[in-house]
C-alpha cells in the first residue's frame, strides 16, 4: 500500500529539546524511518525543529542547537525587565539571539532548497489588503509546495522567526507571531496540506494514504478548581497562554485520531511537574526525561504502519 508519512511537532519553547531527544532515540533504534518523511509540520519551536531536519540536520545536530543556543536565546537582563515592568508592557526577549542563531543554522536557504515539504504555521497581524474591507489579521501557512500560493522563494531563517515570535516572549517580526495562537500541534494543519486538491498531484496524498506521527513537547496535568469562577481578565490571564496550548492540542489530536484510526499516533511526555517554555536551566532534566521515555509501544507502531 503506498503511504504518505508526515511528521508533526508541537510548539513549546525550549522544551522542543524533549522533541528532539524523542526524535534522535527514535532514529536510533529504527534508522531510516525519518528519512521516509514526505511532509514535516511544526509550529513555534517545532517549526525550528522540522525546517532544522528538512534541510538535512540529524536529530544529534538539532538537540545540540538547544544546548548550545538556549541560553542565549532566553538570556533577560534585569534592566530589561525593570523597563518592560516584567512583561507588562514589552516582550520578555530580544529576537536578535535567535535571529543570529537562525541565520548561522540556515544561511539564505530558502524553502524550495530543502529536502523535504513543509507546512509551518504563523499568524499575520495584518493582511494590508488594499480594500480597507478586506484588511485583517489572517493565519499563515508557510509552504514550499507547488503552486500559486507557494511559499518556496521565502528564507527558512525567516519564517522561523515567524513561527516563533510568541506574543509576550519575543516582538513580532514582519508582522507576523508564533503559529501557536491557533495550532500550536499542526497535525490538523499538515493533514489538510497534505491533501488539498490544489496542491500538485505528485505532491498530493488521499486520505487512506497518510500515516501520521504526531510528537509533544510535554505536557504536565493541570486543572482549575471550582464550578463557578467569576474571573475577569487578571485571573484567567496566567492560565489564558497553557489553556490555548493544551486546549488546541487536544482538539487536534481528537481529529486526526477520528480521521486517520490506527494510522495516526501521538508521542507526548507526562511532565511531573510543569517546565516552563523559557527554562533553559531545565534542559538537564528534559534530556533525562525524554531518555527515560519509554518507546516500546511507539516501536511497534512504526514498524507496522510506518516501515
Amino acid at each position: 500500500m503506498k503511504r504518505y508519512r508526515i511528521l508533526c511537532l508541537d510548539g513549546g519553547g525550549i522544551r522542543g529539546f524533549i522533541t528532539a531527544r524523542l526524535i534522535e532515540r527514535l532514529q536510533q533504534e529504527h534508522p531510516g524511518w525519518l528519512e521516509q518523511v514526505d511532509l514535516i509540520a511544526g509550529t513555534s519551536t517545532g517549526g525550528l525543529l522540522a525546517l532544522a531536519l528538512a534541510s538535512g540536520k540529524s536529530p544529534a545536530e538539532v538537540c545540540q542547537l538547544y544546548l548550545d543556543a538556549g541560553e542565549t536565546i532566553f538570556d533577560d537582563s534585569p534592566l530589561d525587565d525593570l523597563k518592560d515592568l516584567g512583561r507588562l508592557v514589552g516582550a520578555d526577549y530580544s529576537t536578535a539571539p535567535l535571529r543570529r542563531e537562525l541565520e548561522q543554522t540556515f544561511g539564505r536557504l530558502s524553502l524550495a532548497q530543502l529536502d523535504k515539504k513543509v507546512a509551518i504555521p504563523a499568524f499575520d497581524l495584518d493582511n494590508e489588503a488594499a480594500d480597507p474591507i478586506e484588511r485583517s489579521w489572517k493565519p499563515k501557512i508557510f509552504h514550499n509546495f507547488s503552486g500559486n500560493d507557494s511559499d518556496g522563494h521565502q528564507d527558512v531563517a525567516k519564517v522561523a522567526l515567524y513561527t516563533s515570535a510568541a506574543p509576550t516572549y519575543f516582538p513580532s517580526v514582519d508582522g507576523y507571531i508564533d503559529g501557536g495562537v491557533f495550532a500550536n500541534n499542526p497535525s490538523l494543519v499538515a493533514l489538510a496540506q497534505a491533501i488539498a486538491k490544489d496542491n500538485h498531484h505528485s505532491e498530493r496524498a488521499e486520505l487512506h494514504e497518510v500515516v501520521m506521527l504526531s510528537i509533544g513537547t510535554g505536557a504536565a496535568k493541570s486543572y482549575i478548581e471550582g464550578e463557578t469562577l467569576d474571573w475577569g481578565l487578571t485571573q484567567w490571564g496566567g492560565h489564558l497562554i497553557d489553556l490555548l496550548m493544551d486546549g488546541m492540542a487536544g482538539i487536534s489530536d481528537y481529529q486526526c485520531k477520528q480521521l486517520l484510526g490506527e494510522r495516526y499516533a501521538r508521542l507526548q511526555v507526562e511532565l511531573e511537574d510543569p517546565i516552563e517554555l523559557d527554562d533553559p536551566s531545565q534542559l538537564e532534566l528534559m534530556d533525562r526525561i525524554a531518555s527515560q521515555q519509554q518507546l516500546d509501544e511507539m516501536a511497534d507502531w512504526l514498524k507496522e504502519h510506518w516501515l
